[in-house]
């Protein structure tokens, strides 16, 4: 008699897959047979980790520091944390707020586990990183999407929060700058955002993870606009620490017990050697490499999304953070998924399709990420320059 296999539970049933880890795995394919394929599909910088940062590693192993940590993260480090909230934003911040987590997914499952209930309704923009709306799914709750367009340069304004808000929603999360966007929450807008969240008693967490990566003066992080807001942020992305698998959050004083209380059943602690590594992310040694591979990023920005437009795709003319282009292709093709394939396979260029995103137009987009050298976006341009002709 066949062995009968549990049933899953009926709350993954909408848990999407992350449709770029397939374009990955095909690039791979690709790659294996020989072929040279242009990255532009991850959101994860081509540079290696800057060199103070692998020193401290090394250092830390060769002392053994090798053991769990406390499960909010090693004092210094919050410490270090604090002190750039103080420094960039001029907020002070008790370090016992700072839980260092797990890579950026570690601070949204435990923030989510705290905040979302069966049954919750969670506001998010549409498009948004899919992540997220998976992990409200995980909970038995409802991820309320909210349509946003480069009309408003891809965030929502108060007329729409007012639309989709329902009676069930306990929560607004937002990215500044965003994933797959590429557009902040200017100050103006975040501080009737605010506004509108303590109106309407609703919690209100944004995603920082590109802070950093910005091309504007000045990105404000909510925490100078209402210190009860909750932050995710990572040293993935600025601090090119992307397989180190660390990450923060900053939560109100009345939530930190909780909080730690999560981190100690979810994670035990953060990875130490990845810990007492990030510390030497806020020397200035290593912010004038980062600092160099910013300037990078915006060179790229500027030559990418210029040759897209000569070539005919719609997109924002203020891309104002992180590494992605969101680019409409209405021009070309009606399905973003096709699109995609058909430009690996035949031309071996590796882009995401917008349905990884959200629901909202999603075949009529991509997302394009300047995170590889400038040498392979302009073979880039050139092979998708043949495909479209």
């Amino acid at each position: 008699m066949p062995l009968k296999l549990p049933h899953l539970s009926p709350r993954i049933e909408n848990v999407s897959p992350f449709r770029v880890m397939t374009v990955m795995r095909r690039a791979a394919e690709l790659e294996a047979e020989g072929h040279k394929v242009v990255h532009m599909e991850v959101g994860e910088p081509d540079f290696a980790t800057a060199l103070p940062i692998v020193e401290a590693a090394k250092w830390a192993l060769e002392k053994g520091l090798t053991q769990y940590t406390s499960a909010p993260g090693i004092a210094e480090l919050r410490e270090a944390i604090a002190k750039r909230y103080k420094l960039n934003h001029g907020v002070s911040i008790d370090p016992n707020r700072v839980l260092v987590t797990p890579g950026a997914s570690g601070g949204l499952t435990l923030l989510a586990n705290m905040l979302v209930s069966p049954g919750d309704g969670v506001l998010l923009t549409d498009p948004a990183y899919p992540c997220v709306r998976n992990f409200i799914y995980m909970l038995s709750a409802e991820p309320q999407l909210i349509p946003v367009s480069i009309v408003n340069n891809f965030q929502p304004t108060l007329e729409e929060l007012d639309l989709y808000r329902n009676q069930n929603s306990r929560g607004l999360w937002l990215a500044s700058p965003s994933n797959p966007t590429g557009t902040i929450l200017e100050r103006e807008r975040l501080q009737e955002i605010c506004n509108w969240t303590q109106r309407n008693q609703l919690h209100l967490l944004v995603d920082e993870i590109y802070h950093g990566l910005e091309y504007v003066d000045d990105l404000p992080s909510v925490l100078e606009i209402d210190s009860s807001a909750f932050v995710v942020n990572s040293f993935s992305k600025y601090y090119g620490m992307t397989g180190w698998r660390l990450g923060w959050i900053i939560v109100p004083d009345e939530y930190v017990e909780t909080a730690n209380i999560l981190a100690q059943n979810l994670f035990i602690s953060p990875p130490s050697i990845a810990q007492y590594a990030a510390l030497a992310a806020f020397t200035n040694e290593a912010e004038v490499i980062f600092e160099e591979r910013r300037d990078a990023f915006r060179q790229r920005r500027d030559y990418l999304s210029r040759a897209l437009r000569e070539l005919g795709f719609q997109l924002s003319n203020n891309i104002q953070g992180a590494f992605y282009i969101y680019a409409n292709i209405s021009k070309f093709s009606e399905d973003s998924e096709e699109f995609c394939k058909n430009l690996l396979d035949y031309h071996q260029v590796a882009i995401t399709p917008g349905t990884d995103f959200g629901e909202y137009k999603a075949k009529e987009f991509v997302r394009i990420a300047f995170t590889t050298s400038m040498q392979d976006l302009e073979l880039g341009v050139e092979r998708i320059t043949k495909a479209l002709s």
